[in-house]
């Protein structure tokens, strides 16, 4: 039979991790099993040649339900069903889908803040049935931009503190900002001045220097007004002008108000902000695949 779409698995998967904390690949197998898919089946790839399809779609159902509240991943590639997924299951919807998550609160607040345009209604990796080719590329693209940001914050959360102060460290490098791996990191987080987590130099020759503040929150938790103004506080007393705070988290809109209209120079970086960084300089992720689309060039067919 066909593989199932990774909307019709989501159910699936969910009453698989009802059952103890499990992965993509046992998942797999055991959703192969329930839908009778053959081994060519479960073999089958994408058209990069990279990835299961089955896997894939597993993937995205997984995705999708963690970020509804209904799936957890307590520890790297294991995940398991939370209080409201087992809420859930005793009176499971006909049709469990994006259209029915963009309810749930949580999920539709992740949607809306990752649409460019949020009046539009259809799903995220669900393109409309007359959109063109270009537009269904770039609605696939966006979508996986999305899962990729959210895994990148999984996995800072998911190891101690010192490597998100690694993770500062590279992208500050790679941004072109303390000259080597070596200098950034032998100064960043060894200030230890109050609020101020490290220092890095703005430019190789160390003319100017940069204050940072790192603050490794968990999901729904907000870095608020006061702890901005303990850092501009910092950079007051060591005169300094430039500072930039970073979090996994979100500001509150008093914190981003405050930080607008102070006379030090602070740059707010929250999760998204970080993550959006992180794949611009290639900080944590490598390129998978590269596609190269190429249009008539007109001049070559001018008459002229």
């Amino acid at each position: 039979m066909p593989i199932p779409d990774y909307q019709s698995l989501m159910l699936p998967v969910l009453e698989i991790a009802a059952r103890g904390e499990t992965s993509v690949p046992i998942a797999e197998a055991e959703v192969a099993a329930r839908f009778g898919l053959s081994d060519a089946d479960r073999e089958k790839k994408l058209p990069s040649g990279k990835q299961r399809v089955l896997h894939n779609r597993i993937h995205w159902a997984k995705f999708y339900l963690s970020k509804a509240g209904y799936l957890d991943s307590p520890r790297r590639g294991r995940f398991v069903i939370t209080s409201a997924g087992k809420a859930l299951l005793k009176n499971p919807p006909t049709n469990l889908d994006t259209q029915y998550l963009l309810s749930v609160p949580a999920f539709r607040e992740f949607y809306r803040n990752n649409q460019a345009d949020e009046t539009v209604a259809t799903p995220m990796h669900q393109a409309p049935a007359a959109a063109t080719p270009e537009e269904v590329i770039e609605s696939a693209f966006n979508a996986t931009q999305v899962a990729l940001r959210a895994e990148l914050l999984e996995r800072i959360l998911q190891n101690d503190p010192s490597f998100f102060e690694s993770v500062i460290v590279e992208l500050l490098v790679a941004m072109g900002y303390g000259g080597s791996h070596r200098n950034a990191a032998a100064q960043l987080g060894r200030s230890g001045d109050g609020g101020v987590d490290g220092v890095i130099n703005e430019d190789v020759l160390g003319l100017d220097r940069i204050y940072v503040q790192a603050k490794r929150y968990g999901p729904g938790s907000s870095v608020g007004r006061p702890e901005v103004q303990a850092f501009t506080g910092s950079l007051v007393g060591l005169g300094a002008t430039k500072g930039v705070f970073v979090t996994t988290s979100t500001f509150s809109l008093q914190a981003v108000e405050f930080a607008g209209r102070i006379p030090q120079r602070v740059i707010l970086i929250d999760g998204r902000r970080l993550t959006e960084l992180m794949i611009e300089h290639g900080v944590g992720v490598r390129s998978s695949r590269v596609l190269e689309f190429k249009r008539i060039d007109e001049d070559f067919f001018s008459e002229e």
